[in-house]
């Protein structure tokens, strides 16, 4: 296929970028020229922002677009309305932060949405989510791929949520664990949701997906165990409860990234009904694998710096030892 990427240079679209090129795939990138592109592939510069950022693409034809895009949805607007005639597939990277919230256990790709328009600026990440998914088939209709994900893990993940735990689980020592062991995880990894969506664009596959591993694929339990083992830590993991957590008061999910208290907020990011997904071919790969691939990122060459504008904080030091005083 001849493949363009909206963006391509940082974590999904990257990953989307490199598994393209290993299957032999033609790969374009549009980017504003910030980070390297991936090898293999032809770079185009361009900022989305600007009245002249598709510039670059005038005059080329794709089977295929794939657009990150989190900001302003009138920005992807512009661009699905400037490629409808040009490509046949337009794959957006969207959310499952799009349904109305709290979601159900169970939801599936029918749960209310948000309310949003295709023609906002910034407003806020499901509002820009839903609107770009609404720009999208505006101009796309059925030849539209949704891909609804959640939690996003892999190589390349500057959100920095398994990185953060990676990196204090190699520090060693007494290290805070949320509990309970068997909480159920719902993620995806960056390298499946690539190597399935390009599968899908090339069967002609559109609509909406939860694109996110079945709920339980892994556990948190499993989760930091496996980070010990792969760091070759000697980090002692000290589990407390949600209670416990609380009462010493640590923020879910910012604070102790990935991990979210069983309840309505559980129930939203890690439960939802993906049977749709799998049905159209969707494999997850193990927990180890991810770990392994995101640690063998961190530990090549000059340590990485995490830049998403959203990342995860983690716990400080101090705050770790407060809440883990008298354990």
């Amino acid at each position: 296929m001849r493949l363009l990427i909206l963006g391509g240079t940082d974590f999904v679209g990257r990953v989307m970028a490199e598994e393209a090129v290993a299957a032999g795939h033609e790969v374009t990138v549009l980017s504003r020229g910030t980070s390297p592109a991936p090898p293999g592939v032809h770079a185009l510069v361009g900022d989305r922002e600007r009245d002249d950022g598709l510039d670059a693409l005038n005059g080329g034809e794709w089977d295929a677009v794939c657009d990150t895009w989190t900001g302003a949805p009138r920005v992807v607007r512009r661009s699905a309305a400037l490629l409808a005639d040009r490509v046949a597939h337009y794959v957006y990277v969207s959310t499952r932060s799009v349904y109305a919230q709290p979601t159900p256990a169970g939801a599936d790709e029918d749960a209310p949405l948000v309310d949003a328009s295709p023609d906002a600026g910034f407003i806020d990440y499901p509002a820009n989510k839903r609107g770009g998914e609404l720009a999208v088939q505006e101009s796309f209709g059925d030849r539209a791929l949704l891909l609804r994900a959640g939690l996003i893990l892999g190589r390349y993940e500057n959100v920095g949520r398994l990185p953060w735990w990676l990196r204090r689980i190699a520090r060693g020592g007494r290290v805070l664990a949320p509990g309970p062991r068997d909480l159920p995880l719902q993620y995806i990894d960056a390298q499946d949701l690539a190597r399935w969506t390009l599968r899908a664009v090339d069967a002609g596959v559109g609509g909406a997906f939860n694109t996110v591993s079945p709920s339980g694929h892994a556990t948190m339990g499993e989760l930091l165990a496996t980070c010990v083992q792969l760091t070759g830590s000697d980090a002692e993991l000290v589990w407390l409860t949600p209670e416990e957590i609380e009462a010493a008061g640590l923020e879910p999910w910012n604070q102790l990234p990935v991990w979210i208290p069983p309840g309505e907020l559980h129930d939203t990011m890690h439960r939802a009904d993906v049977s749709r997904a799998l049905a159209a071919g969707l494999r997850c790969r193990p927990l180890r694998e991810t770990v392994a691939d995101t640690w063998e990122w961190l530990s090549a060459g000059p340590p990485v710096e995490l830049t998403h504008p959203r990342r995860a904080t983690g716990l400080t030091p101090r705050e770790e030892a407060e809440a883990l005083a008298g354990r």
